[in-house]
C-alpha cells in the first residue's frame, strides 16, 4: 500500500521536471550545439525522410499490382462459383433422369401393382386427403439454452427443433397409417435419413430451415386422431408444453407430395408369376 500511495502522491511529472532541470544545469539540454552533432542530426533527418519517401513510392507502385491481383482473385472465385453451380444443376438433371428411368422401369415390371409400388417406394407423386403438421422453433429459441438436458445434443437452444424430434414425428405418422410423407417438399422413402449437422437438420443430406411442414397422405381425420393419441404425438405435445416448440396440425382434403428425387434400389429381383394347378 505504501508503494501505491507514493506513486499516487508523487506523479512522474516531478521526475521529468527534475531531469530537465539537471540537463539545463549541465548544458546538455536542447538542440545539439556542436557542428558535428548538428550534421549528424541533419543526416538522420534526411535518412528518415528518404526511407519514408521510398516506402511511399513503393506502396504507390505496388498498389495497382495488388488491386489487379485482387480483381483476378475475385474473377477466379466467380468463375469457380459459376462452375460449381453448373455442376450442381447437372447433378440435379442427372438425378431427375435416373429417377424417371427408375419409375419407368418400375411401371414396366410392376404390372398391375406398379401404381401401388410407385406410391410406397416414393417413385411417383401422389395426392389425396391427409394432414398438414407444421413444427417450428420456440419464439425465444435464439436466446440460448438454460442448461436443460436438451442442450447437450449439440444444438445451442433448448427451444430448437431437433433431428430426433422430426424422426419421431415422421415415424409416428407412418405408424398411424400415413401412405406417403414429405418434409418441406422433400418426399421421404424407406431409405430416407433425417440427421443433424451442427444446428441444421438434413433430410437426405439436404438442409432444411424452419418451420418444418410435414405433409402426410392418408385418412385425414383418422390419421390425425391416431397420431395425436400415439406416443409420438404425446411426445410432440410435451415439447410444446415444456419447451415452447410451436406445432399446428390440420386435416386437409387434398395434399400433394412430389416424387422422391431418386429411388435407390439396394436389392431387387424379378417378379415371377406363380403357376396355377
Amino acid at each position: 500500500m505504501s508503494l501505491i500511495t507514493n506513486v499516487m502522491d508523487h506523479s512522474l511529472d516531478d521526475g521529468y521536471a527534475e531531469a530537465a532541470a539537471r540537463k539545463r544545469s549541465e548544458g546538455t539540454a536542447g538542440l545539439p550545439r556542436t557542428l558535428r552533432a548538428k550534421l549528424g542530426l541533419a543526416a538522420g533527418l534526411v535518412l528518415a525522410a528518404c526511407v519514408v519517401t521510398v516506402g511511399a513510392a513503393q506502396a504507390r507502385v505496388a498498389a495497382p499490382v495488388v488491386a489487379k491481383e485482387r480483381e483476378e482473385l475475385i474473377d477466379r472465385i466467380d468463375e469457380e462459383t459459376a462452375a460449381a453451380d453448373r455442376l450442381e444443376e447437372s447433378v440435379d438433371e442427372l438425378r431427375e433422369e435416373v429417377g424417371a428411368r427408375q419409375r419407368e422401369a418400375l411401371r414396366d415390371s410392376g404390372g398391375d401393382r406398379s401404381t401401388l409400388l410407385g406410391i410406397l417406394s416414393g417413385a411417383t407423386p401422389v395426392h389425396g386427403p391427409g394432414v398438414r403438421l407444421v413444427v417450428n422453433d420456440a419464439e425465444d429459441s435464439a436466446a440460448g439454452g438454460d442448461g436443460d438436458a436438451r442442450s447437450s445434443s449439440g444444438f445451442a437452444d433448448t427451444g430448437r427443433v431437433r433431428d430426433r424430434d422430426l424422426q419421431r414425428v415422421v415415424n409416428g405418422l407412418w405408424e398411424s397409417g400415413a401412405e406417403a410423407v414429405s418434409i418441406n417438399g422433400r418426399r421421404l422413402t424407406a431409405l430416407s435419413a433425417i440427421r443433424a449437422a451442427g444446428d441444421a437438420i438434413l433430410v437426405d443430406n439436404k438442409p432444411l430451415v424452419p418451420p418444418y411442414t410435414v405433409l402426410a397422405v392418408g385418412d385425414g381425420e383418422e390419421l390425425g386422431d391416431r397420431f395425436q393419441d400415439s406416443a409420438d404425438g404425446v411426445y410432440l405435445h410435451v415439447l410444446q408444453e415444456n419447451y415452447g416448440i410451436r406445432t399446428a396440425l390440420s386435416v386437409e382434403d387434398d395434399v400433394r407430395l412430389p416424387a422422391a428425387p431418386s429411388v435407390t434400389v439396394r436389392t431387387a429381383q424379378p417378379i415371377t408369376e406363380k403357376g396355377t394347378s
